[in-house]
């Protein structure tokens, strides 16, 4: 059987923590900001921690690395 490989745009977008978690950017952040309160888009600077439910899925993706 093949090795698993890494999904290359999961790998872009998602960052292990060193606890194992996974991180995530802010969606919503690239246009269209005139309309945005800034501290809207304040929040948009934070890095998330991706839900539980989708973190086995991401894990897997990212299983080569």
């Amino acid at each position: 059987m093949p090795k698993m490989k890494t999904h290359k745009g999961t790998a872009k977008r998602f960052k292990l923590t060193s606890s194992g978690k996974v991180k995530r950017r802010c969606a919503f952040k690239s246009h269209i900001l005139d309309k945005k309160t800034p501290k809207r888009k304040r929040k948009f600077k934070k890095d998330f921690i991706v839900k539980s439910s989708d973190e086995k899925n991401v894990k897997r993706m990212l299983a080569a690395k």
